[in-house]
Formats: C-alpha cells, structure tokens, sequence
C-alpha cells in the first residue's frame, strides 16, 4: 500500500520559472506581446523593457522601477480584457517555451511525491496560467496589487526578487507547514543565488555566466533543458 507523506515530511521541490521551466522569459515576453497589440508605446516600451532585461541579467535591477513599468499597463487594462489577452498570450508567447524536458523534470519530482513550488519574481498575472500549465499548485510570485477588482498598477507586499524570495519562501514555509530538509531549487540566474544557498540540492540549469562559475566553485549539479552544451 502506498504511503502518501503529509506536508510536514514531504521533500520540496523548488522551480524557477523564466529561462528554467521555460525556454524564454515570461515578463519580457509579456511586455512585447501587449506592445505587438497596441496597448502599449512599442518604440518605447520596447526600449524600456529591453534596458530592464539587461539590468537584471547584470544584477544591477532596481526591482520596485521595474514593477512600476511593468505593472502600469496592468491599471490601464479589465479583468476581462487581460484574461482574453493572456489566453493569447499562452498560446502565441508561452507553449512553444515549455519542453518536453522541463515537463519531465516536474513529473519526476511528481511521481516522487514531493511537494512542488514555483518560485518567480515575475508577477502573478502574467505567471499563475503558467504555473497552471505545469500542474503546480503552489506559487510564489510578485503580487500585484488589486482594488475593487482593478489592478493599481502597484506592487503588494516584498517583491519576490533576490534577498525577497528568501523572505517570502520562509513565510510560505510557515505557513503550509514545510521544510527545507532534503529539498531541490532549480534556477537559470545568479540573481538567485541567495535562495540556491538554503537548499540541499541547489541545481543550475542552463545557467547564466555568474552562476555557472559560483555552480562550479561549489560543486553544484548543471543540467540542462534548453540548450546541448
């Protein structure tokens, strides 16, 4: 008979999401399909986007500016209009993204009853479908803020970024009643290191330069889903 764990001794399994379980950046993504479809400046947007992208590939993003481009044309947009632009957006920007290898990484952790846990600085909007997608119930992400069934084009809460991501899986811990213990975190990005540190598996996939040196000067495995090499 099969033992089913409860939370408070399951294993953790931790994903990434952009440019991890998905081949590509859901949040740069975003900003070009809503600019593609005139709801946005697309000279300028793209200008904007493209100067954020580089910053946080550097480490050099100033989280809250960001959220505050980003999260604009969120206030200026309904429910109704954004639910029917990211069903586009799914189909046009974000299957293509998601491997046959990512989706058997997640369902090897699956079949090994761990817990699994998407962890993105990304906001919700634009990565609770995602996460859907995958079959992952649980979500860490930015949280934009909503007023009387309106986005305000504010951020509520510690952005899930860096340092903010350790903050907010702690919280979450807590809360659900999980550990650390034996748990794995998946991540492309030296931006999170500081999360790949509490973990007992840190795994680096397909990782940018800065982590694929720290990777290799603290032993962790790289794998990859994207790329040969």
């Amino acid at each position: 008979m099969k033992i089913t764990k409860t939370n408070e001794n399951k294993d953790l399994a931790i994903f990434d999401l952009d440019n991890t379980l998905l081949a590509g950046d859901s949040d740069a993504l975003w900003g070009e399909f809503i600019a593609q479809h005139g709801h946005v400046n697309r000279s300028e947007y793209k200008r904007e986007n493209q100067r954020f992208y580089d910053a946080y590939k550097a480490g050099t993003l100033d989280i809250h500016e960001f959220l505050r481009f980003s999260l604009k044309p969120l206030s200026q947009l309904s429910m109704a209009q954004l639910a029917h632009l990211h069903q586009q957006f799914m189909q046009q920007s974000i299957l293509p993204l998601i491997s046959p290898q990512a989706r058997q990484l997640v369902q090897r952790h699956r079949e090994q009853d761990h817990e699994l846990l998407i962890i993105t600085a990304t906001n919700r909007f634009i990565t609770a479908p995602i996460a859907k997608e995958f079959g992952i119930d649980n979500l860490l992400a930015t949280e934009p803020e909503i007023i009387n069934n309106q986005y305000t084009g504010q951020v509520k809460g510690v952005p899930c970024f860096q340092k903010g991501k350790v903050t907010r899986l702690n919280e979450w811990l807590q809360q659900a009643g999980h550990h650390l213990q034996n748990s794995w975190f998946y991540s492309d990005s030296h931006n999170d290191i500081p999360l790949l540190e509490q973990v007992s598996y840190p795994v680096a996939v397909d990782p940018d330069e800065k982590l694929s040196q720290y990777a290799t000067q603290h032993g962790w495995k790289i794998m990859h889903l994207h790329s040969e090499t």
